[in-house]
C-alpha cells in the first residue's frame, strides 16, 4: 500500500510535468534537435522508452491523444477493441492514459483493478461471466501462457506472456482437452455444464439417431461406449477414452447375443421390448397361429407364466384342460349332477370373476333363483371362508358353493331381533315378505285385523312406518335397534288412542277423568275422522244432560261454546303448536243457563222461583203444557172464562228494557176489575 501511495503521488507530479512536456513538444516541432524533459521515470514495462529522446514515440509531435500510438504498439488491444471483445472491446471509451497513467516510476502498476485485486474482478465485464467451477478457480489457473491461443495471443509482445490477462479464447478446447477429439463438435457446453464435467446435463440421447428407452435408459454409458473394440484412444490421464461416434446400432445383435441362435430371425424387436428382454412385446408374437390362441386374460398374461424364459421358453406347456395349468380353486367341491367339472363350465378366459354360471343355470339346482335373489351377487350367498368350515376344505378360493338354504334365516339375520318369535310360525320371514322385495311387507290391512287393532277409516290409509317406525313424525321415538332389530320396527304398540293422539279434552272423558265415558275416544269419534264427532242423542244420554224434545234438534255449538271456534284437527302427541282444550265442562241444570226468561221477575216470589220447567216442557215453549190455571193460580177458570184467550187478560206491555212483555202477575181477579165500572179501591182480589 505504501508503494501504491507513492506511485499515486508520482502520477500527480507527472500531471504537473505534462505542461512542461507540451512545451517540449512544441520546441521539438520547431527544433527537433532540442532535447526533451521527462516528467518522471516510466514503469518497468516501458523502461526501454525511458529516455528524453524517446518521448515522441509515445507522445508524437503535437497530437492531443496518445491512443493511436498506444494501440499501434499494443496491437492485441487494438484487435480486441475492433472485434468488441473482452474488457477493452466493451468498455474502452476514453483515453488509454485515463486507466493506464505513466511516469509513476518503475514499480508503478499500469493495470489497476477497481475491485482492489484480480480475484475480486467482475469477470462479466469481459462479456464472459464466470459460472460453476470457473467462478471458484484461481485466476492464474486459466490466465497462463499455454492457454493463450488464437489471433489475439499471437499479437502479444510481452517477454513473459504468462503474466498477461489477454490471449484466452472462449472454446472449451482452448483450455481443456477434448476427449472426443472433435467427433461431437467444438461446443462442449452443448452437453456439459460449468458446475461439473459429469454428468453431461445438457446431453439428450433422444436427439441422437438412437433414442434410449426401457432398460437402455438406465444402462451406464460405458456399457455401450467403452467396450472392447470401441475405445477411441487413451486420454491425457492415461485412461481409455470412450467412443461416442460412430457406434453401430442398426441391429440388436450389434450389442446383444442372440439366445435363439437365429432360429427366430435377426429382428429381436419383433418380439421383445427394451423394457425387459423376458417380456415379449404385446401384439408382436402371433399366438393365434399356435394350437392355443390367447384370449381374455390369457392374452394379457406374462409369457413367463406359461413358458420358461431361462431356456429360451423351453418345452411347450400342456393346455388341453384348465387344470393342466391352474389348480382347482374349489378343492373338488365344484360339481354338477354329482360329477366334478372343469373350470370352463363356470368360468371363461375373460376373467375368473364373475362366474359364467348364470341364474338360468342356477334354476337347475336345488334352489332356483327368484325375485331379488336373481340380482344378488353370488358372493352374498356363496361366502368366502364361512365360519365353521375347516381352513382349506373349500380350496384356495374358499367359496362355499353349497350353502344352507332351507329357511331365510340360513342367510338372512332376523331383522326384527326376535320380536316375532312368539308367533305360531316363529316369525318366519315368508309370512310377511316375499323374494321380490323385503319392502313393502305383505302384511296388509286384512292381516292387521288379526291383531288387537283392526285398521279402519284413516288408519287403513296410514303408512306402516307412521306407527311402527323407525321414523315416526309427531310421535315419541322408538327404542334403538338393540331392542327392535335392524329393521327398527316396533310391533308391541298400545292401541289406546292416547298412545299416539293428543287428547283435546285434557283427560276429562278418559277412565279416571272428571266425566269418564265408557269406550274412551271411540265413544264419540271414529277412525274415519276426528271431526265431526259421532255424538248423537243416544251417546249424549251418557252425559249429565240427555237430549230431549226440542233440544235434540239444537246444533251442538248453540250449547257448547268451545265449538264456536273451528275445532282442531286430530293432533299427534308431539306435533308442534298449542291446542286449545275442549273440556265441555259447563253445567246445564237450569234453563236460565241457556235461555233468557221472557217473564222477567214476575214469578220470583213463587216457591220454585219461577223455574221454566214448572210450566214448560222440552218439546216446545208454547203452549205451556205443564201450567194449570186452576192449580197454579188463585183464579180458577170456570164457565165462559175457560174459552177466553189468554191475551184478553194478559196483555203485553213494554218492560223496563222497552221490549214488550206479557204481564201475568199481578192480574185482577174481581169481576168489576174486568167487567163494568171499576171497583172501589181496596175491593177485589189479585191472582
Amino acid at each position: 500500500m505504501v508503494k501504491r501511495r507513492r506511485a499515486l503521488r508520482g502520477v500527480r507530479r507527472a500531471t504537473a510535468r505534462l505542461a512542461i512536456a507540451a512545451i517540449t513538444v512544441a520546441l521539438a516541432a520547431a527544433a527537433p534537435a532540442l532535447a526533451q524533459m521527462s516528467p518522471g521515470p516510466l514503469s518497468r514495462a516501458h523502461a526501454d522508452l525511458d529516455s528524453n529522446l524517446e518521448c515522441l514515440k509515445c507522445h508524437g509531435a503535437g497530437e492531443r491523444s496518445l491512443d493511436d500510438r498506444c494501440l499501434a504498439c499494443h496491437k492485441e488491444i487494438a484487435a480486441l477493441i475492433e472485434a468488441r471483445r473482452g474488457l477493452h472491446g466493451l468498455e474502452a471509451r476514453s483515453e488509454c492514459s485515463s486507466c493506464h497513467p505513466e511516469h509513476g516510476g518503475r514499480d508503478f502498476e499500469l493495470i489497476v483493478f477497481r475491485e482492489g485485486k484480480p480475484q475480486a474482478f467482475d469477470h462479466s465485464r469481459t462479456g464472459w461471466p464466470l459460472q460453476g467451477k470457473h467462478a471458484a478457480a484461481d485466476c492464474r489457473k486459466c490466465h497462463r501462457a499455454e492457454h493463450q491461443k488464437g489471433a489475439v495471443a499471437a499479437l502479444l509482445k510481452r517477454r513473459d506472456p504468462g503474466r498477461s490477462w489477454l490471449g484466452l479464447e472462449r472454446p472449451c478446447a482452448s483450455c481443456h482437452e477434448d476427449v472426443h477429439r472433435g467427433s461431437l463438435g467444438p461446443t462442449c457446453e452443448t452437453c456439459h455444464g460449468f458446475v461439473a464435467w459429469k454428468p453431461a446435463v445438457g446431453f439428450d440421447h433422444a436427439k441422437t439417431r438412437f433414442a434410449l428407452s426401457g432398460k437402455h435408459a438406465t444402462v451406464p454409458c460405458a456399457k455401450c461406449h467403452l467396450v472392447p473394440g470401441r475405445v477411441e484412444r487413451v486420454g491425457a490421464d492415461g485412461k481409455p477414452a470412450p467412443l461416442y461416434r460412430p457406434v453401430p446400432h442398426e441391429s440388436c445383435s450389434n450389442c446383444h447375443a442372440d439366445p435363439h441362435a437365429g432360429a427366430l430371425g435377426p429382428n429381436c424387436a419383433s418380439c421383445h421390448v427394451t423394457d425387459d428382454f423376458h417380456r415379449v412385446a404385446r401384439g408382436s408374437f402371433d399366438h393365434g397361429k399356435t394350437r392355443f390362441p390367447l384370449r381374455g386374460k390369457h392374452a394379457a398374461a406374462d409369457c413367463a407364466k406359461c413358458h420358461d424364459p431361462k431356456t429360451a421358453w423351453g418345452r411347450k406347456p400342456a393346455f388341453a384342460t384348465c387344470g393342466a395349468c391352474h389348480r382347482d380353486s374349489h378343492a373338488g367341491t365344484a360339481t354338477l349332477a354329482g360329477a366334478k367339472v372343469d373350470c370352463a363350465r363356470c368360468h371363461d378366459e375373460t376373467a375368473f370373476r364373475p362366474s359364467t354360471f348364470t341364474a338360468a343355470m342356477h334354476d337347475r339346482s336345488k334352489y332356483p333363483l327368484r325375485g331379488k335373489h336373481v340380482t344378488v351377487k353370488c358372493e352374498a350367498c356363496h361366502r368366502k371362508n364361512p365360519p365353521g368350515v375347516a381352513p382349506g376344505a373349500l380350496g384356495p378360493a374358499g367359496v362355499d358353493l353349497r350353502p344352507k338354504h332351507a329357511a331365510c334365516a340360513d342367510c338372512h339375520r332376523d331383522a326384527h331381533g326376535g320380536l316375532l318369535a312368539s308367533r305360531a310360525d316363529h316369525g318366519r320371514c315368508e309370512s310377511c315378505h316375499v323374494v321380490d322385495a323385503f319392502k313393502p311387507s305383505t302384511f296388509g290391512v286384512a292381516e292387521h285385523a288379526s291383531t288387537k287393532l283392526a285398521l279402519e277409516g284413516r288408519h287403513a290409509t296410514a303408512k306402516c312406518e307412521a306407527c311402527h317406525g323407525p321414523v315416526r313424525p309427531g310421535l315419541p321415538a322408538l327404542p334403538g335397534p338393540e331392542r327392535l332389530g335392524a329393521a327398527k320396527v316396533a310391533f308391541a304398540i298400545d292401541t289406546a288412542c292416547s298412545t299416539c293422539h293428543l287428547d283435546p279434552h285434557a283427560g276429562r272423558f278418559a277412565a279416571g277423568g272428571a266425566a269418564p265415558v265408557a269406550g274412551g275416544c271411540r265413544a264419540c269419534h271414529t277412525s274415519a275422522g276426528w271431526h265431526p264427532a259421532a255424538v248423537d242423542v243416544a251417546v249424549h244420554a251418557q252425559f249429565d244432560y240427555p237430549l230431549e224434545g226440542g233440544h235434540r234438534a239444537v246444533p251442538c255449538v248453540a250449547c257448547h261454546a268451545e265449538l264456536r271456534e273451528r275445532p282442531p284437527k286430530i293432533r299427534l302427541l308431539e306435533a308442534a303448536g298449542p291446542v286449545k282444550p275442549m273440556t265441555f265442562a259447563a253445567k246445564h241444570d237450569r234453563c236460565e243457563a241457556c235461555h233468557e226468561s221472557p217473564h222477567g221477575e214476575q214469578f220470583a216470589a213463587r216457591p220454585d222461583r219461577g223455574r221454566c220447567e214448572a210450566c214448560h216442557d222440552v218439546e216446545r215453549f208454547r203452549p205451556a203444557v205443564r201450567f194449570d190455571h186452576d192449580r197454579d193460580t188463585k183464579f180458577e177458570l170456570r164457565g165462559a172464562h175457560e174459552n177466553v184467550p189468554c191475551a184478553r187478560c194478559h196483555a203485553p206491555t213494554p218492560g223496563p228494557d222497552g221490549k214488550p212483555r206479557v204481564v201475568y202477575r199481578p192480574t185482577p181477579t174481581a169481576c168489576r176489575d174486568c167487567h163494568g165500572p171499576k171497583a172501589a179501591p181496596g175491593e177485589g182480589g189479585r191472582s
